[in-house]
């Protein structure tokens, strides 16, 4: 613990190492809570406020010296004054793990099991329980994980915003699907959960071999009335998956998990420009919409070939 200072006037004020130590690791900030569990008093602290070296922020929370308050400032000083324990959450923690764009409001969320009670600038969320888990320090400041972060916003904020957090963790590598199935058992009471449930159907793997997607997919041609396909032939030098000849299109069809790589994405981008400048029309369909939405590839389909109804030819391509 660092010596009290006295100035020629008699004052006491904290140490100057001891408020820097404190600030180093805060983004600026420090709470007169952590000052008096350190051993500076009461008058030493509001003799500091009152010199100017100390800047309130919130009830009982300041800012050191007089530097700028950086959003992660604003975001440590919201869950410092919430008391020990609290943690960035919500909006604020979606922004902080880059899931989101830093909200336009001024408010910051903030949960917590215990509080200090309300204060101006902070939306504070009561939990029943803030287990490790859950819990996390990014760039020095206490937060709910990325888990936990996508279950709290179903609470908060609107579908596209949701999904976006949810492409983004993907995108990222930070989508645990697990953890989030074994947060979600004790988010008793979360309204929005089914929302969450449903987009995270769509980065679940389908558990589809590549057999079973050319069968499933097979039964689809058959339902919409086009004569099968030819199947993994070169075109140009190009396997592709199924192509027709007489109709110059060609189907591929991804799963997920084997073309998120980046190799990968551009690979099928080169593939489908050199096709498409030869002349066939690539069309790509997922293992995740053959498995859910099958009606719609039967009538991407059907409308790619001219057929119309289930089954027969339009007029058009009638002979």
């Amino acid at each position: 613990m660092g010596r009290l200072l006295t100035n020629s006037s008699g004052k006491v004020s904290p140490p100057l190492d001891l408020l820097a130590r404190l600030a180093a690791g805060q983004w600026g900030v420090v709470a007169r809570w952590q000052l008096l569990e350190a051993g500076v008093t009461v008058a030493a602290i509001d003799y500091t406020l009152r010199t100017g070296r100390l800047r309130k922020i919130h009830r009982g929370v300041y800012m050191v010296g007089g530097a700028a308050v950086c959003i992660e400032a604003r975001w440590t000083a919201a869950v410092l004054a919430c008391g020990p324990g609290a943690v960035l959450s919500h909006r604020d923690a979606a922004a902080l793990h880059a899931l989101l764009r830093p909200p336009l409001r001024r408010v910051v969320d903030v949960t917590a099991r215990r509080s200090r009670g309300a204060q101006a600038g902070i939306d504070l969320h009561r939990a029943r329980t803030l287990s490790p888990p859950s819990l996390t320090i990014v760039r020095a400041i206490p937060t709910t994980t990325v888990s936990r972060t996508l279950i709290d916003l179903t609470e908060v904020s609107p579908d596209n915003h949701l999904r976006r957090a949810v492409d983004e963790a993907d995108r990222l590598g930070r989508l645990n699907l697990r953890d989030i199935d074994e947060q979600a058992k004790t988010a008793h009471g979360r309204h929005g959960l089914p929302r969450l449930t449903t987009l995270l159907d769509r980065h679940r793997p389908t558990g589809f071999t590549r057999s079973d997607l050319e069968r499933r997919f097979l039964s689809l041609v058959a339902a919409v009335g086009l004569p099968p396909p030819l199947i993994n032939h070169k075109i140009h030098g190009i396997e592709v998956d199924f192509h027709w000849p007489d109709l110059r299109l060609v189907v591929e069809v991804d799963s997920y998990e084997y073309h998120r790589t980046r190799a990968r994405f551009e690979n099928d981008r080169a593939r489908d420009r050199r096709l498409t400048i030869a002349g066939w029309r690539v069309l790509r369909i997922t293992d995740h919409a053959i498995e859910h939405d099958p009606h719609a590839v039967e009538a991407d389909l059907r409308a790619l070939a001219g057929l119309s109804g289930r089954g027969g030819p339009s007029a058009c391509t009638r002979r």
